[in-house]
C-alpha cells in the first residue's frame, strides 16, 4: 500500500508508457512507445523508478469476442498495478540489501587496509634471554617436550605452511618440510598482528622458534606435539589471491587431468602425491637391497643405442653425429654381456617406448628394473621373480615409515602369498573362452592360439582370479626374437609375464637363446641385420650358457602397491603421447 501511495503522490507527467502483455516486444529491446511496447508492467515501472514525475501507463486491451472494434489502450487495472508494485518492493529490498553488503564490504576492506598499514609498524625481535634454539627437522622425535611441570626444548624449524587456521586467541599453522609435519601455535599478540602474519598463505616458507610441548588433553596434531612459537621470520611469501595454490590445483580434480599435469610441480606439494613419491624411494631401495642380498651386481648400461630390443615400431629415433640411433627400449642386451665377468646383474634405468598409447598403464619414459641370471633353467627364473617380488614387499612393509605410507595410500594392501598361480598361455586362452559370456579379443571374437591377449582381457582375467599370475609359454610369433623356444613345445617360448590384480602386467621375462646358430637364424627370420648385434651375438660365441632375465616397470609395481589408478601418478613428471612438460 505504501508503494501505491508513493506512486499516487508523484506528479503525473504527459509521458505515456505502453505495455502489451500479449504482443509486446521483448522487455530488453522495447522502449515503451506504442510501436515498441513493454511486455510487462513491472519492467515499465522499473525503467522509470527514478523519474521525478510518474508517466501514465497504458495497457493494451483486446476487443471483446465478436466485436469489430480494434484493440484499445487503457490504464492498468489496480490489481495488475498492485502486483507489479509488489515486485518493485521486492526489487528495492534486494537492491538495498546489496548496497548495504557492498558498503559493509568496502568498510571491511578499508579496515583491513588500515590494519595492514598499522601491522607494518610492528617489528618482531627475538628474545635473547631465551635459551639458544636447536635446529631440527620436523621428523626429529628426540626433542624433549614440555608440559605443565617442565620446560621443553627450544627449537628452530624451517618449513612451509601446509594448513592455516586463524582464530581470535591464536593462529595455528601446520608446518611441513618434506620430512614431517608440525603444529605451530602463535598466541594472539604481536606475533599474529604483523604484516607478515596477516598475509600468511598456504606454501609460505618460514623459520619459527619456540618451545616444543606436549599436546593438551583432547587435542590432536601430528605426533601429538606442538611448537609454542615465540619468534619467526618469513623467508618466502606465497600468494593468497586468485593465484593461490588452491586455485591452481584442487583435490577434487583428477590428478591425471591436463591442468593438474601442467601444474604437476604444485601437485607434488600435496599429501597424496608427495606420499607416493616418498614410497617410491622406499620401493626402489628395497629392490637394491634385495639384489645385494642375492649377490646381483648393479651396472649402468647406455641409454643411447643403435640396436632394438622390443621391435622397431616403438623406437625413439634421433641423429647421433650423422648416424641413426635410438633411445633404449631396454638394457637387457647389455646386461647379458656382463654375465660372464660379473655374474648375475641388474640395473635400474630409464627406458623409452614410442608407443602411441594413452592407456592408464603406459608411459613413453619409465623406470625399468631389469636383471639377468646366469646358469639357470626356466623354473629357476620363475622362482626368482616370485622371491624378488616377495622380498621387496617384505622390506617395504617392515619399514615403519614406508608401511605408514602404504596404510595411507592403500589400507587394504596385503602381501601376495607364495607360490603365485602359474598358468600357461594356452590355458589362459581356454579360460578366457570358457567365461560366460566369453572374454573376447580386440576384434570382438573368441581368442585363438596365436592371439596377443589384449590388455583389457588380460587385466579382467587377473582381476577375476584375484591373485598374482605367472603367465608363461607365449607363442614364438608374438614374442621378441631372442626368446628361447621351449624344447618340449617348439611353438612357444620359455617366457613369462607377471600379472597383478588391478594393474595387469608388471614383469616380462624369458630365457634367452643360448645357441649361436639359432640366434643368427632368429635375426634373419625377423628381418634384422645381425652385424650391429655382433657384441650381443659374441655372448653365444665365447662360452655360451643357459641364462634368462626380466624387466619390471617400477611405476606399475608402485601403482599396484599404492593403489594408484594410473602410472602417471607414480612418475615424478610423467611422459606419454602428447605430454612432455613441465
Amino acid at each position: 500500500m505504501a508503494a501505491l501511495q508513493e506512486l499516487a503522490e508523484r506528479v503525473k507527467s504527459d509521458a505515456k508508457i505502453y505495455v502489451d502483455p500479449t504482443a509486446g516486444k521483448d522487455d530488453e529491446t522495447a522502449d515503451g512507445s506504442e510501436a515498441k511496447p513493454f511486455q510487462s508492467l513491472y519492467h515499465g515501472l522499473l525503467q522509470h523508478l527514478e523519474d521525478k514525475t510518474a508517466p501514465s501507463f497504458l495497457t493494451r486491451v483486446a476487443p471483446k469476442e465478436g466485436s469489430t472494434d480494434g484493440p484499445t489502450w487503457e490504464e492498468p487495472a489496480k490489481s495488475a498495478l498492485k502486483k507489479a508494485q509488489g515486485r518493485i518492493d521486492v526489487y528495492k529490498k534486494k537492491l538495498a540489501k546489496e548496497q548495504l553488503a557492498s558498503k559493509k564490504e568496502e568498510e571491511e576492506h578499508q579496515h583491513r587496509l588500515k590494519n595492514l598499514e598499522d601491522a607494518k609498524k610492528i617489528v618482531l625481535k627475538e628474545d635473547t634471554s631465551l635459551p639458544a634454539p636447536v635446529k631440527i627437522k620436523l621428523n626429529d622425535k628426540s626433542i624433549e617436550l614440555g608440559d605443565d611441570t617442565k620446560k621443553g626444548t627450544r627449537v628452530k624449524v624451517y618449513g612451509r605452511i601446509h594448513r592455516l587456521r586463524v582464530q581470535k586467541h591464536a593462529t595455528f599453522i601446520t608446518l611441513k618440510d618434506g620430512y614431517g609435519q608440525l603444529q605451530c601455535v602463535l598466541p594472539a599478540s604481536d606475533l599474529t598482528k604483523t604484516y607478515d602474519a596477516l598475509m600468511f598463505a598456504q606454501e609460505t616458507s618460514l623459520v619459527l622458534f619456540g618451545e616444543m610441548k606436549k599436546l593438551p588433553a583432547g587435542a590432536s596434531a601430528p605426533d601429538n606435539r606442538e611448537l609454542q612459537v615465540d619468534y619467526y621470520k618469513v623467508i618466502g611469501t606465497a600468494p593468497s589471491d586468485l593465484d593461490a595454490i588452491t586455485n591452481r590445483v584442487s583435490r577434487e580434480q583428477d590428478p591425471w587431468d591436463a591442468q593438474m599435469l601442467d601444474n604437476r610441480h604444485l601437485v607434488l606439494r600435496g599429501d597424496n602425491a608427495s606420499t607416493v613419491m616418498k614410497l617410491r624411494e622406499f620401493v626402489e631401495l628395497a629392490f637394491i637391497d634385495t639384489y645385494r642380498e642375492l649377490q646381483f651386481r648393479k651396472v649402468s648400461p647406455p641409454a643411447m643405442v643403435q640396436t632394438q630390443v622390443e621391435g622397431g615400431s616403438t623406437l625413439f629415433k634421433y641423429d647421433y653425429y650423422g648416424e641413426e640411433s635410438y633411445l633404449t627400449q631396454s638394457s637387457q642386451l647389455y646386461l647379458e654381456t656382463c654375465l660372464s665377468s660379473l655374474g648375475s646383474v641388474y640395473c635400474i634405468e630409464k627406458s623409452f617406448r614410442a608407443e602411441k598409447s594413452l592407456t592408464r598403464r603406459h608411459l613413453s619414459e619409465y623406470t625399468h628394473v631389469e636383471a639377468e641370471l646366469d646358469f639357470i633353467e626356466f623354473d629357476d627364473l620363475l622362482s626368482h621373480i616370485e622371491e624378488m617380488i616377495s622380498k621387496v614387499v617384505d622390506k617395504v612393509l617392515a619399514d615403519p615409515v614406508a608401511s605408514e605410507y602404504i596404510k595411507t595410500l592403500n589400507p587394504d594392501f596385503k602381501k601376495p602369498t607364495l607360490p603365485f598361480l602359474r598358468m600357461k598361455y594356452e590355458d589362459a586362452i581356454e579360460w578366457l573362452n570358457k567365461q560366460d559370456p566369453p572374454i573376447l579379443n580386440e576384434e570382438g571374437n573368441t581368442h585363438v592360439f596365436g592371439d596377443d591377449i589384449a590388455e583389457a582381457a588380460e587385466r579382467r582375467m587377473t582381476d577375476i582370479i584375484n591373485r598374482p599370475i605367472l603367465l608363461t609359454h607365449f607363442p614364438v610369433e608374438i614374442k621378441a626374437f631372442y626368446m628361447k623356444k621351449d624344447p618340449k613345445d617348439l611353438r612357444v617360448t620359455e617366457s613369462v609375464d607377471v600379472l597383478m590384480p588391478g594393474v595387469g602386467e608388471i614383469v616380462g621375462g624369458s630365457m634367452r637363446m643360448e645357441d649361436y646358430d639359432e640366434l643368427i637364424a632368429a635375426y634373419k627370420k625377423n628381418g634384422i641385420g645381425h652385424e650391429p648385434y655382433y657384441w650381443y651375438t659374441d655372448v653365444r660365441k665365447y662360452g655360451t650358457s643357459p641364462h634368462g632375465g626380466y624387466g619390471l616397470g617400477l611405476e606399475r609395481f608402485l601403482a599396484w602397491m599404492a593403489n594408484q589408478h594410473t602410472v602417471r601418478t607414480t612418475s615424478l613428471y610423467p611422459r606419454f603421447m602428447g605430454r612432455c612438460k613441465p
